[in-house]
């Protein structure tokens, strides 16, 4: 569409059908700046691409999808529940991290300015004990499982929060809350421990659906005979011999679980917040009792959007280190590429549970390595032709067909993630089309006319642009090149495979003397067993390359 001619292509104004097909058309199209327009024509193209970027979410408080609506226009306040720090994260964690970095990066990539607060509990019971196992000092434990977690964060592309606050560091808020909760006459004092009084909170249950006659204690320790009711829970623990231990009006102690991610969140975002996250089963008792202790202490208190990421699932039960079921993200990115992990981890919509299996993520990587290589190949095409598109400074136009890819793909990608952030299948469909076009046009270029060379080459481009910005948006994409990348998953399918490239080049030449000898069973033997371990070995021309393939026999309960 040329910014000349636009006036005449609108339809009456009388026929809406008409008006509002053409509408889309140009906001599908998109090459038609707002100033060469009239202010009728801005003001439904306005409203027409608002509609198109509402972004819908699904509240747990309200149980339904809901469009997002910031408290404060282009600004969001999101806080996010991090681990417990006494061991390394296995991939559960990893999956809570990953779901909350796809809607950070979304955010931003929508135009937000983002306050992302991620906590670290760093004193609990379970560091506690861990920590006198070992015959260390609690906080130092956790210190150290804090950096092993980042590290992990680092290798999965999770970009880094504004604020990773943690506990030990913010007892001055919490012990502010607790007094204002007891001002309230939420909290009471029983020889040092403070209770949250549930009986005191009049929507208690609402978020997780938990009737307070059903509740249980909604603490990690026994029920105490102390509390007025049962439900009620820890705010503040007193000292005991060989924990760590803080000063505070109801003498030495420590805070309960739920209530500093009440403190640090109202303190980094404030005590009413856009979005609050977390792992489904943190939605009682843990959500449900910070919300309690937040509404009791601030009455503007409260959260705007509850989102919570489904388990993983082991062997058909939730991942925990309790169960001993676990796989640490450590012990997975040492024979798969973080980016695979990533990608396995975001091939179910986050509210749903994802099963576990080796072969799953030997699925991810081999869909990830077709991408990469699929783009590393269109780098080497392009590279006789750089020169030639420099000069030509926007000259020639992209094919029609490339604009269709580039509208098809950008078009199916937002519409997934304005929906509740459905990441699943997010590089199939349009995206494999665009690979698809790609592959099919690199080995035209050699053949065609200058200018329609050219004009597809402006188009591969385009499209390579477009397919980036979905892998950066997903967190697929990092400072190293194709080839690096590639060189990487490599790799780690040798790690699984139990070889070394030596051992492929032997096999290799064993299969080249088969084929020579005229030993077709014994050619066809070497590359099953390879294969057999996911490495596809590929006849191009007169030489043999390898690359990593789907294990025919991949053990999937691994």
């Amino acid at each position: 569409m040329q910014t000349s001619n636009w006036q005449e292509m609108l339809p009456p104004l009388d026929i809406m059908a008409e008006w509002e097909a053409f509408v889309k058309m140009f906001v599908a199209n998109n090459k038609v700046t707002f100033s060469s327009l009239s202010p009728l024509f801005i003001s439904v193209v306005k409203d027409m691409e608002a509609e198109k970027m509402e972004l819908k979410l699904y509240n747990t408080m309200t149980q339904q999808k809901e469009v997002f609506t910031p408290i404060n226009p282009g600004k969001v306040g999101l806080y996010v529940c991090g681990i417990t720090a006494y061991d390394f994260s296995h991939i559960g964690h990893a999956r809570a991290a990953v779901s909350f970095d796809v809607l950070y990066r979304y955010l931003k990539h929508l135009g937000y300015e983002v306050n992302f607060v991620r906590n670290f509990t760093d004193v609990d019971d379970k560091i506690i004990i861990r920590a006198n196992e070992n015959g260390e000092e609690p906080l130092e434990l956790s210190n150290r499982f804090c950096e092993e977690y980042l590290v992990d964060m680092g290798a999965l592309q999770c970009l880094l929060p504004t604020h990773q606050p943690r506990v030990s560091d913010h007892m001055d808020h919490i012990i502010d809350m607790i007094q204002k909760i007891i001002e309230k006459d939420c909290g009471y004092d029983v020889d040092g421990d403070v209770f949250f009084s549930v009986d005191k909170s009049p929507n208690y249950g609402k978020l997780s659906g938990q009737l307070l006659e059903h509740t249980r204690a909604g603490e990690r320790v026994a029920v105490d005979s102390r509390k007025r009711n049962p439900a009620d829970f820890a705010l503040w623990k007193a000292v005991k011999p060989g924990e760590p231990s803080w000063e505070s009006p109801w003498g030495r102690g420590r805070p309960g679980w739920h209530i500093e991610c009440s403190a640090m969140s109202a303190h980094y975002l404030s005590p009413k917040f856009d979005i609050h996250g977390g792992g489904a089963d943190l939605k009682f008792p843990h959500h449900e009792n910070e919300l309690a202790q937040t509404c009791a202490a601030c009455e503007d208190g409260g959260v705007n959007y509850w989102l919570h990421n489904g388990h993983v699932t082991i062997n058909n039960e939730k991942m925990a280190k309790s169960k001993k079921n676990f796989k640490t993200i450590r012990e997975m990115t040492e024979s798969y590429h973080p980016l695979a992990l990533r990608h396995f981890l975001m091939s179910a919509h986050y509210r749903s549970p994802l099963s576990f299996s080796a072969s799953q993520l030997d699925s991810s990587s081999e869909a990830l390595y077709y991408v990469y290589q699929t783009l590393q190949d269109l780098n080497d095409a392009l590279l006789p032709y750089r020169e030639a598109m420099s000069e030509d400074t926007g000259k020639s136009e992209q094919t029609a067909e490339a604009k269709d890819i580039i509208n098809k793909l950008k078009s199916e990608f937002e519409g997934k993630m304005l929906d509740d952030l459905n990441t699943a299948h997010i590089l199939t469909g349009a995206y494999q089309d665009a690979l698809k076009f790609i592959n099919a046009s690199i080995g035209k270029l050699k053949k065609m006319q200058k200018k329609q060379r050219m004009s597809l080459l402006v188009s591969l481009v385009e499209i390579e642009k477009a397919a980036r910005e979905v892998l950066d948006v997903l967190g697929l994409l990092t400072t190293l090149s194709y080839a690096e990348i590639l060189k990487e998953m490599k790799q780690k399918t040798l790690t699984r495979a139990g070889l070394s490239e030596e051992d492929i080049s032997q096999k290799i030449e064993e299969r080249i003397m088969a084929r020579k000898n005229k030993e077709f069973e014994k050619s066809d033997e070497i590359r099953a067993e390879l294969t057999v371990k996911g490495i596809a070995l590929m006849d191009i021309g007169k030489e043999t390359v390898w690359r990593p393939c789907f294990p025919l026999q991949a053990n999937s309960s691994d």
